[in-house]
């Protein structure tokens, strides 16, 4: 019966814990081409609001004008998403043992709950719209919606083992 139980949490913590590392290694690769993604949003908005269309037309022209005069400046996205990719690695250490590196999962949950103050922080000095606030917290709310019952399951497994 213990058995049972504990591969079938081993399953469950291995499930969020790759979702967690898609997700990061998807975040990482897709903030290199910054300039041809933005392009591709305007031409195909995922939603039809004007307020939507206005923001990424202004983003999509800064990033030009950016790129143009300052390329050197997209060099900090560039360092944005390889944090994501190194982000990703850290994850595979619970992937392989999850009772021994449940800190991750912590590390992971507190990160998550820190993207909140930074996006109404920063977002409100840089400019940003409330409604692109809102997306970033969703990064937040998905993450510890995976890696809180997670932690759950780690802790259960724990005791198992």
């Amino acid at each position: 019966m213990n058995y049972q139980l504990q591969h079938k949490l081993q399953r469950r913590i291995r499930l969020y814990i790759w979702v967690v590392i898609v997700g990061l290694f998807l975040s990482g690769v897709t903030a290199f081409p910054i300039e041809t993604e933005v392009a591709i949003l305007i031409n195909h908005p995922p939603i039809q609001s004007p307020a939507m269309a206005a923001w990424l037309n202004k983003v999509y022209q800064a990033v030009c004008t950016t790129n143009i005069t300052y390329p050197f400046l997209g060099y900090g996205t560039d360092w944005l998403a390889f944090a994501h990719l190194m982000l990703a690695v850290l994850f595979i250490g619970p992937l392989n043992n999850p009772v021994k590196n449940i800190w991750v999962i912590e590390f992971g949950l507190i990160a998550s709950v820190a993207i909140f103050p930074l996006a109404f922080i920063a977002g409100g000095i840089r400019g940003i719209p409330f409604f692109w606030t809102m997306i970033d917290c969703s990064f937040g709310i998905i993450t510890i919606a995976l890696l809180l019952p997670c932690y759950n399951n780690i802790k259960k497994l724990g005791g198992l083992v």
